[in-house]
């Protein structure tokens, strides 16, 4: 039985072409920026996010990290969704190392948040309040389904933050599938954030990875934060060249991916018992909910057994996400275990 891995798109494996241009990578030290394929990805991120420059790390995570780091002084605060990544999923980094406050505007189930909410929740100057110095955005949205967020949105409540002195950083762990979705440049969609960062390791199929971008100022000082923390790296341009193949040859592909989620999303919905929004989901994320006589671990239990993986989210939501490595045979069969299961479970 064919194991159908629906958890994440951080499952994928690396290309056979990203992994003979990580054995021919020509490398050197990236600590001291003498990494020629390490700095050819640098340069090629920030052409493709229209940004000045960009740094490597090792994980989206750390990116973010670096931007709060970078972008604001312990004791300020930040505003951010309620649903978002940086806030559920990278385990308080920000607070913790940052000594920020991470204040939360709700998300919309579109991945939004309400720009009156945003102009609400900034602090007005006053001795007994931390200063509001950071707004957070994430495009796509992972908890809000793979929910994109427009160039005019962006733009909008970017310059509504400015407007207030306060500095954009974009979470774009998965920007390349909001650009393929709206047929715009992942730059347009970047352009209002005064920082950027994106993953190479989830939708485009390299082992390791992300890229921060920003200014040339903004970077240079996320570089050093990076030294401080452990991320800065060696030869890392035999990672970095997966990276540059995964820019180069793995953007346009994301059709496929979309229109698998599609023919999940709605496969899905012809399941008596299962809860599903499909007209929903613009990119690679499902989100949906098992009947209610079935517990969610038990239901990802039970679906483990069959061969299908997929995560919860907490409360009765479960997530699918498809990338590379699923193809239509395999939406095809994990719809036919699910509806199995489903029938033998009510």
């Amino acid at each position: 039985m064919k194991v159908i891995d629906l958890r994440s798109d951080t499952k994928t494996l690396p290309t056979e072409e990203m992994r003979r241009a990580m054995y021919e990578a020509e490398v050197g030290d990236d600590v001291s920026r003498e990494d020629p394929t390490v700095n050819r990805l640098e340069e090629l991120a920030a052409h493709m996010m229209g940004k000045e420059s960009a740094l490597f790390t090792p994980s989206g995570i750390m990116s973010n990290l670096l931007a709060v780091l970078t972008h604001t002084h312990p004791g300020e605060e930040i505003l951010l969704g309620s649903e978002s990544h940086m806030l559920w999923y990278e385990v308080g980094g920000a607070s913790a190392l940052g000594g920020v406050v991470m204040r939360t505007v709700p998300n919309e189930q579109d991945g939004r948040i309400n720009p009156y909410a945003v102009e609400e929740a900034i602090r007005p100057e006053n001795i007994h309040f931390p200063p509001t110095t950071l707004l957070c955005l994430e495009n796509t949205h992972n908890r809000c389904g793979g929910a994109v967020l427009t160039p005019e949105y962006t733009s909008a409540i970017a310059g509504l933050a400015h407007q207030h002195r306060l500095r954009v950083h974009l979470d774009g762990a998965r920007i390349f599938n909001a650009a393929v979705a709206l047929n715009v440049p992942a730059s347009e969609l970047a352009k209002p954030a005064d920082s950027v960062c994106f993953c190479l390791s989830k939708n485009l199929s390299a082992p390791v990875g992300s890229l921060l971008c920003g200014s040339r100022e903004f970077v240079e000082r996320a570089r050093k934060w990076r030294r401080m923390v452990g991320g800065g790296m060696r030869q890392a341009g035999v990672i970095a060249a997966a990276g540059i193949v995964a820019l180069e040859k793995m953007v346009n592909r994301l059709t496929e991916d979309h229109a698998t989620a599609r023919r999940l999303a709605y496969g899905l919905a012809n399941i008596p018992g299962i809860t599903i929004q499909p007209e929903r989901f613009q990119t690679n994320i499902v989100i949906f909910e098992p009947p209610t006589t079935i517990t969610i671990p038990e239901f990802i239990q039970q679906m483990t057994k069959r061969g299908v993986k997929i995560g919860g989210l907490g409360g009765w939501k479960v997530r699918a996400v498809t990338h590379r490595m699923i193809s239509v045979a395999d939406i095809d069969e994990a719809l036919n275990r699910i509806e199995l299961l489903v029938r033998e479970m009510t």
